[in-house]
């Protein structure tokens, strides 16, 4: 028998990809569940359950929670990356490094195959089979959801045909969970006026009391929580998703263009990745020049694009988190963050590389770098090329921007 990797989840599509590639497709199957992050040591031994008892020739968890940090949320860090300013990429982040995974299992395998559960209609589609294409060109894709345009309901018939038992009651709302972030779809997502209502996000409001904390950044990367130091970032993050995420903060919805050409929307819940990218951004506004902060919001964005549409093996993107990880060298300090009910503030931070220093003066008050004669001469070479041309080119007596 050829042998196919499933990249497998345990739900509805990825069990109907079990059986059907090897009671149809007659191929010897090797379930993959990749771990960024979201699931529990219990919840990954149900997922085991369920493969063996679809009858695979094995089952595998590949756990690249430290690998998606270093080779991806860290650069979106740097870059203080919001799609649309909103969302902070949970979704299409973690399934590049889901796909780089399946494809390095295929490879290591020796697969015939590669397959995964997409639709049609979204975008992991494409992120999946690029990858794919560019890792393991060899191998060939089957997804037996798109290429037979099955229905919800087709599935479910052929899986009890074939005896598989499970919860065939479609959840009221899907939930995906990763290091940073959940997404929530659900019938409110599917139209652009509704609102997800209270019961739909999968963390709900326990804590009402303010709450200060102090987030501590070394070259970029969160490294420390108020009294608490961690071994790692992805241990900062986590920690700080558990203390944030009872407040009921990052909780919105984003609404973007899919790479296949037609808009979505998406609920997601970010409270660990929003508080960071903000607390982040405000230490850069202290510490890099104004030509740093500007070069690095337009990579910064372009980046960000990119990975959303699934383009994370392009070579670019090696030479833009170069800069990016160049540019964090003095982004080193303290930020001041309060947590309340579905709200964070930002207020301040301490860096030694605060270039807001009072020793260079004060803005709005005094200056001790430069003399007022000094200004005088600075504005006059300044705006030199301009009083040039309104010389050359007089306009109408009155405002001569609107003339």
């Amino acid at each position: 028998m050829k042998k196919v990797v499933l990249a497998y989840s345990g739900g509805l599509d990825t069990t109907y990809c079990a059986i059907y590639l090897n009671k149809v497709a007659g191929l010897e199957v090797h379930a993959v569940t990749v771990q960024t992050g979201g699931f529990s040591e219990e919840e990954l031994k149900n997922i085991e359950a369920r493969a063996y008892g679809l009858g695979v020739a094995s089952f595998r968890v590949v756990d690249v929670t430290s690998d998606y940090y270093k080779k991806c949320i860290r650069y979106l860090v740097f870059g203080n990356v919001l799609k649309n300013a909103v969302y902070p990429l949970s979704v299409s982040a973690e399934r590049m490094v889901q796909a780089i995974a399946v494809a390095q299992a295929a490879k290591e395998m020796g697969a015939d195959y590669v397959a995964h559960g997409s639709t049609g209609a979204g975008n992991d589609q494409v992120r999946f089979d690029m990858v794919f294409q560019s890792m393991i060109p060899e191998v060939g894709i089957i997804t037996p959801i798109r290429d037979m345009k099955l229905s919800r309901d087709a599935e479910i018939s052929f899986l009890k045909e074939h005896g598989v038992e499970m919860n065939f009651e479609k959840a009221q709302y899907s939930i995906n969970k990763g290091l940073w972030g959940t997404s929530v779809g659900g019938k409110e997502t599917l139209n652009s006026k509704d609102y997800l209502p209270e019961s739909a996000w999968p963390a709900q409001i326990t804590e009402t009391e303010p709450e200060q904390i102090e987030l501590v950044f070394d070259k970029g990367e969160l490294v420390g929580v108020s009294d608490k130091e961690f071994a790692s970032p992805v241990e900062a993050i986590q920690y700080l998703q558990s203390i944030a995420q009872p407040y009921g903060i990052g909780r919105d919805i984003h609404v973007g263009d899919t790479i296949i050409g037609i808009k979505g929307r998406v609920g997601f819940e970010a409270a660990a990745p929003l508080i960071i990218i903000k607390a982040h951004h405000l230490l850069e506004k202290h510490t890099l020049t104004k030509w740093q902060l500007y070069w690095k919001d337009q990579l910064s964005a372009w980046y960000g694009n990119w990975l959303h549409e699934g383009q994370m093996l392009d070579p670019t993107m090696r030479n833009i988190e170069a800069f990016l990880l160049d540019s964090q060298k003095t982004v080193t300090g303290k930020v001041f963050v309060t947590l309340e009910p579905k709200r964070f503030t930002v207020t301040g931070i301490e860096s030694a590389h605060d270039l807001m220093s009072s020793k260079f003066g004060s803005y709005g008050e005094m200056n001790t770098g430069w003399s007022g004669d000094d200004v005088k001469g600075f504005a006059k070479i300044f705006g030199n090329q301009v009083g040039i041309y309104h010389k050359v080119n007089p306009v109408p007596e009155g405002n001569p921007a609107l003339s």
